[in-house]
């Protein structure tokens, strides 16, 4: 989910964060071309005092991206369960490992691989999507092919799996809901796709057993039946302002988060909502734009701003507990909880591990290539940077 602006004209500009967002107006309507963004360096690190161990590898892997740019940065992420690992490449490598790092088969698909690769650990299947828009299913235990279905947008994230469904958001603004078994569309699902918008999308997720939530470019998001497609409610969580249609973009690329029976979101145009879903009330609304995903926490919200703030919330009232700035502007990943701590990622392919108590990084693990989004299953943190190496850590004892 790189913020870099698409539309039907091609537009080429790269929105580094809402404080210079009149300045990309400019720049991409063309009024004034002297006018160019403001670009603030990343800060430097500054040496833990006394670091603790938190996290010891487990295995590592690099796997070929040799077709990655760094205008089109790689976004992949790894599919991943207690028995198996399966890794591709955005030239359109598949591999599959076991938990211990052996390599079990190894594909080419054939395209460019845009949006990393869902597992579904119960009928061994692994998908991925291409920039063609061809989605294809592979037994992840061997690698043999299952069925392939051809739509009509290209997929930037990767499947949710559930309910005997493959259930995709493609760029066109379509959810897809196929069938786990073969390949085949049951339902598909319209949305609202606005002149520009950042490109990147959010992953599909479920709010429960049978409703998916979709939040789309238009700022909103949609609550849908997965055996069927049928929507349940929509509602506007990004709100846009301003005089063009830059500075009114209101994407939400984070994935939702559902957690103890409440909903967090948060949109690029600057809204972060906490939302109780028994009563389906607002509990709180806080300024901040972010197009990552959050992290919570049984009394915090965690979310990592456009321009590097680490901010930690009441998760009941909203209320800053606190905030930090020592990774302003280092382009970081999703927050994610790890064992007792809260693990964020950097363009130099740092994890940063935050105490969620004091708000300070209190110890730090190394990885190759820009960091884009962190994954964690059980005591384990998964990584896939755009140099294409995988790495996997575990909780040290």
């Amino acid at each position: 989910m790189t913020p870099s602006v698409r539309s039907s004209k091609t537009i080429k500009a790269t929105v580094m964060h809402v404080a210079v967002l009149a300045l990309m107006t400019t720049a991409v309507v063309g009024c004034n071309r002297g006018i160019k963004p403001v670009v603030n360096d990343p800060v430097k690190l500054v040496q833990i005092a006394q670091p603790i161990s938190v996290l010891q590898p487990v295995f590592s892997v690099d796997v070929d991206n040799k077709k990655s740019s760094k205008k089109d940065p790689l976004d992949l992420q790894v599919g991943y369960d207690n028995s198996q690992i399966v890794v591709a490449s955005r030239g359109g490598d598949l591999t599959g490992f076991d938990n211990t790092g052996k390599r079990l088969w190894s594909l080419n698909v054939g395209d460019q691989i845009t949006g990393g690769v869902a597992l579904d650990a119960f009928s061994q299947t692994a998908i991925v999507s291409t920039r063609k828009g061809q989605v294809l299913a592979f037994d992840s235990t061997t690698g043999a092919k299952r069925w392939q279905q051809q739509l009509s947008g290209s997929v930037l994230t990767p499947a949710l799996i559930t309910n005997n469904r493959v259930i995709l958001s493609a760029n066109d603004g379509l959810l897809h809901g196929l069938s786990l078994q073969t390949g085949q569309s049951v339902w598909q699902f319209t949305t609202q796709v606005p002149a520009i918008s950042i490109r990147g999308a959010a992953a599909p997720t479920l709010l429960d057993n049978k409703t998916v939530l979709l939040a789309t470019a238009d700022g909103r998001l949609h609550a849908i039946t997965t055996d069927n497609g049928l929507p349940q409610w929509s509602r506007r969580v990004g709100v846009g302002s301003g005089g063009s249609e830059v500075e009114r973009m209101s994407d939400v690329d984070a994935m939702p988060i559902v957690n103890n029976n409440q909903l967090f979101v948060i949109s690029y145009s600057g809204q972060l909502l906490g939302i109780d879903l028994a009563s389906r009330q607002v509990m709180f609304l806080n300024e901040l734009a972010s197009l990552r995903a959050l992290a919570v926490n049984n009394k915090q919200v965690i979310a990592t701003s456009l321009d590097g703030k680490v901010v930690a919330y009441d998760r009941t009232n909203g209320q800053t507990l606190w905030e930090s700035d020592a990774l302003a502007y280092r382009k970081l990943t999703n927050p994610v909880m790890i064992g007792n701590y809260i693990a964020i990622g950097d363009l130099d392919g740092v994890v940063h591990l935050f105490d969620p108590a004091t708000g300070n990084i209190v110890s730090r693990v190394q990885t190759k290539g820009a960091l884009t989004n962190l994954q964690v299953q059980g005591n384990r943190l998964i990584t896939q940077s755009t140099s294409g190496q995988v790495a996997i850590w575990q909780v040290a004892r």
